[in-house]
């Protein structure tokens, strides 16, 4: 018996370290989702159409194993991912290639070129009077469901590929520092409030009322070869520099700079952290601003030419441990008053040029809110975590203010935290408590179908992925190979005194 119990001891001992010491394997591919021409282009709160073709819009996948755990994490040239899409594709990628629900994190990029993902789903408001579902589905930004179905098909299939696609690699992990694209759009006023926008040059502009993160965060996965196989880049940026037409927005020049140092065959995995209040767009400039196209291509350059520098920079390492969990949390909407409702109603049942389009379309926007109470009054809210050695992704499904990220940065214990943000559904703006104090206001704070979620509703997450990230340890930092030990003299040419003659 005793000989029996050694002989375990000795084989979990053995498999331990076999499954300690197993080479990461990886695997990425993408997939094209290029909306066609005419169909609605999402982001605001009515509807626009597509007319031309600027770049691509893709799914991408990068999926990792560790020989005893997978996970995968995608990003989709996407406004918006509603959850029940999320749901749909976790389900049919489990099935078809193993790798566990809660394991896949889908993330939008927040294209605001992109194809119609979103705003409103078509029957979302059916339960509704023909009155709201008028404003809903012929009034605002709504979903193509063939569309829609077309993405949640390239999603699955692209991390069943990159799944098919894993083979041993070496990974580096790394950040970069780009300060001069990304600007927070909220400051505070001389009237007492915030205002977002105010436009250069205002003189009543007190100071800026959020922080930026200027943090480039890198994970580059190279082959057996030393080829760059894929990586995923982290930035803080709202993407709405918008070239005109259809695109990626400005990830399309993230990618052609990776790509014109490392090739063609490497595939970009774009994650955007806590952008809410961070945009392209800089108020205090004192120039004339650059035109989208220039826009586009400067941010994505700068972002990409800053992740160049960290993958040629960062050493590798050829194991990683994973592990992902998440935590469901319901969160209540914010009500609008009874008066509100009723004045909303009244304004809607006249011309948008008789009250004012602004006007207009917010009190669209409270009906459509107070129908959407009557049947969601909550909303769940998923916050993941995903290791990969010593970094780990924590998610938010919303416009995240900076401010959480950076706060989710000083409380994780990994040395490399990269918050993102609209991964694994949409619940819109979700800005910090002060922003809704004395001092507060602006466009992000402004209730709406979209964004509604009770004050405390950062904060919540916020705590909820610190949970997460505390029951996870980090794994190594790669490192190089230490120098050897001075053997020899020094190099013959250079040993000389000066010659003067």
């Amino acid at each position: 018996m005793r000989r029996s119990l050694s002989c375990l001891v000795v084989w979990l001992v053995v498999v331990g370290v076999a499954n300690a010491m197993s080479p990461l394997k990886s695997g990425f591919a993408e997939r094209d989702i290029t909306p066609e021409i005419g169909m609605e282009c999402p982001g605001g709160y009515g509807k626009a159409f597509h007319r031309v073709l600027h770049d691509p819009c893709k799914v991408r996948a990068a999926v990792f194993d560790d020989g005893e755990k997978r996970v995968a994490i995608v990003c989709v040239d996407a406004l918006v991912i509603h959850r029940v899409l999320v749901h749909a594709a976790r389900e049919r990628i489990q099935t078809r290639c193993g790798i566990e629900a809660g394991a896949i994190l889908i993330h939008a990029t927040h294209s605001h070129s992109s194809g119609p993902t979103g705003m409103i789903y078509p029957g979302e408001y059916d339960h509704a009077s023909p009155m709201v579902q008028d404003l809903a589905y012929r009034q605002s930004s709504t979903a193509n469901l063939d569309y829609v179905q077309h993405v949640e098909n390239q999603i699955v299939d692209c991390v069943v590929d990159a799944d098919a696609n894993r083979e041993e690699c070496t990974y580096s992990i790394g950040r970069g520092h780009e300060e001069q694209v990304a600007f927070n759009r909220r400051f505070f006023m001389a009237n007492g409030i915030t205002q977002t926008h105010p436009r250069p040059g205002n003189p009543d502009i007190l100071g800026v009322a959020g922080p930026t993160d200027p943090e480039v965060g890198v994970i580059g996965v190279w082959d057996r070869e030393g080829n760059l196989e894929g990586c995923i880049v982290n930035f803080v940026c709202h993407a709405t520099t918008s070239p005109p037409g259809i695109s990626a927005n400005y990830i399309y020049f993230v990618e052609k700079v990776i790509r014109g140092t490392f090739g063609d065959d490497c595939v970009l995995v774009f994650l955007a952290g806590a952008s809410g209040d961070v945009t392209q767009v800089d108020n205090m400039a004192t120039q004339v601003a650059r035109d989208p196209a220039d826009s586009s291509r400067f941010v994505g350059g700068s972002v990409g030419a800053e992740a160049v520098k960290v993958l040629l920079r960062e050493p590798r390492g050829d194991n990683a441990n994973l592990a992902f969990q998440s935590k469901l949390l319901i969160i209540k909407r914010r009500p609008p008053s009874a008066e509100r409702v009723a004045r909303s109603h009244e304004l809607v049942s006249q011309e948008p040029s008789a009250v004012g389009k602004t006007v207009w379309t917010f009190a669209k926007e409270i009906v459509l809110l107070d129908a959407k109470l009557k049947k969601e009054p909550e909303v769940e809210v998923e916050v993941q975590a995903i290791q990969i050695g010593p970094a780990v992704f924590l998610t938010d499904p919303a416009e995240f203010f900076c401010q959480f990220g950076l706060d989710i940065k000083a409380r994780s214990h990994f040395p490399f935290t990269f918050p993102v943000s609209l991964a694994n559904g949409c619940v819109g703006y979700v800005p910090t408590q002060e922003a809704f104090g004395k001092r507060g206001g602006g466009y992000e704070t402004r209730l709406t179908s979209y964004s509604n979620l009770e004050i405390t509703a950062g904060s919540q997450m916020v705590d909820a992925a610190i949970e997460l990230a505390s029951a996870l340890s980090p794994g190594e930092i790669p490192k190089r190979s230490p120098a050897p030990p001075f053997r020899s003299s020094a190099w013959d040419y250079g040993s000389v005194s000066p010659e003067l003659d």
